[in-house]
């Protein structure tokens, strides 16, 4: 496998990371670089992450904090996705 050249950019990929209930402002510096989008019980924490180190960082964030990880989904769509409509059932 070839390596990239530490000069080398690296492609970031969007994150929509989704927690049980919804945070208030003050998680957004503990999630810095990322959009929190809170509804319906949840937050959508969602943002650019370049390597596995850096997901691994905001997991460990979420289990600091307490909070409940309800899912973890990536995307190379560059517009971080909107909060997912719920339908009634």
């Amino acid at each position: 496998m070839m390596r990239r050249p530490a000069s080398e950019p690296t492609e970031s990929t969007i994150y929509r990371i989704v927690v049980r209930g919804e945070l208030s402002h003050r998680y957004r510096q503990a999630f810095e670089g990322m959009t929190l989008a809170a509804g319906e019980g949840e937050t959508a924490i969602t943002g650019p992450v370049v390597d596995q180190a850096q997901l691994h960082g905001l997991l460990d964030r979420v289990v600091d904090l307490g909070l409940e990880l309800i899912s973890v989904n990536p995307s190379r769509d560059p517009t971080p996705p909107a909060p997912a409509a719920r339908t009634g059932g």
